[in-house]
């Protein structure tokens, strides 16, 4: 049997083995096995070190293929895929560990600390840096190149007609109306017209009440500017009437619950958007679901 066609067949009895045997020792024997198997098909071992190229990563790449993973892989409010994340090394984010792994490929937030990213390079590492997705088509490109470099178009491609058929059922649910919604964060941090999640309100008929505030880029906002300009809906990742702190607090100011009751709050977790990636075919269905229990 082919090298490659034996990785395939050995993907699902690997994760549940670590399952079972979750001690560092099991983890790291396991690791090794897997890293001479990427070899002996000619895959390239990759380390990630940024918690959006973690998730295409895990997507698409064999688990024989994965290095290491970001320090934030396993934050489950960052990570769509953070339980699969527990089961790879989770790496410092700096440069030495990567270093030490000796990964083919390193992929890398073009915004995380750049000399990082330097050394990387300077020490002769191949680093594709992956910036912030702001569209669809985006994340498209970037579902295709990540399944370039792991050896996996096909992979790619299927997570790219998955993105385009929840399109395609949310463009059959539009919003009866074009309502005004506010992406609305911790501390009052605003998502713009330069956003995932504009993108994503976009593709169900809403339009992104930032330009009301004053800007069509992402920033924050006041509670006075919110309430002065009463947009139809708010956007929020936690649905929750208890505030963990004081940059969530803002969100449960008597003013926003007087305007914005449940019935006015659509609730998407924030490891749905936080990344442009494969979890925003449920990202998109979620906002669907939401639009029908708030009637829009």
């Amino acid at each position: 049997m082919p090298p490659v066609a034996r990785l395939h067949r050995l993907r699902k009895a690997i994760r549940s083995w670590i399952g079972q045997n979750s001690s560092g020792l099991a983890a790291a024997v396991l690791t090794l096995t897997l890293a001479t198997q990427a070899q002996a098909a000619g895959l390239p071992r990759v380390a990630s070190i940024n918690v959006c190229t973690d998730q295409l990563l895990m997507t698409l790449a064999d688990p024989a293929q994965i290095v290491g993973l970001s320090p934030y892989s396993r934050d489950a409010a960052r990570s769509w895929a953070a339980a699969e994340a527990r089961t790879y090394r989770r790496l410092s984010g700096e440069a030495e560990d990567v270093l030490t792994l000796k990964p083919d490929v390193v992929v890398a937030g073009l915004y995380m600390k750049r000399a990082t990213r330097q050394l990387l390079k300077r020490q002769g590492m191949r680093v594709a840096e992956f910036d912030i997705a702001r569209s669809i088509d985006d994340v498209k490109a970037q579902i295709r190149r990540m399944g370039d470099l792991v050896g996996h178009p096909d992979r790619a491609e299927a997570q790219v007609a998955r993105l385009d058929a929840a399109i395609a059922r949310a463009r059959k649910a539009v919003a009866r109306k074009p309502y005004r919604v506010l992406a609305l964060s911790r501390r009052g941090w605003v998502s713009g017209d330069d956003s995932i999640t504009s993108a994503l309100l976009s593709i169900t008929g809403l339009s992104n009440a930032a330009a009301g505030l004053g800007s069509h880029a992402s920033g924050f906002a006041t509670l006075e500017a919110i309430v002065a300009d009463r947009p139809d809906f708010i956007l929020i990742s936690d649905g929750r009437d208890v505030a963990e702190d004081e940059g969530s607090a803002l969100l449960l100011h008597p003013a926003l619950e007087k305007l914005y009751p449940p019935s006015r709050r659509i609730v998407i977790p924030e490891d749905l958007t936080v990344c442009g990636g494969p979890m925003l075919p449920d990202a998109i269905d979620r906002l669907v679901a939401e639009l029908k229990r708030v009637g829009g």
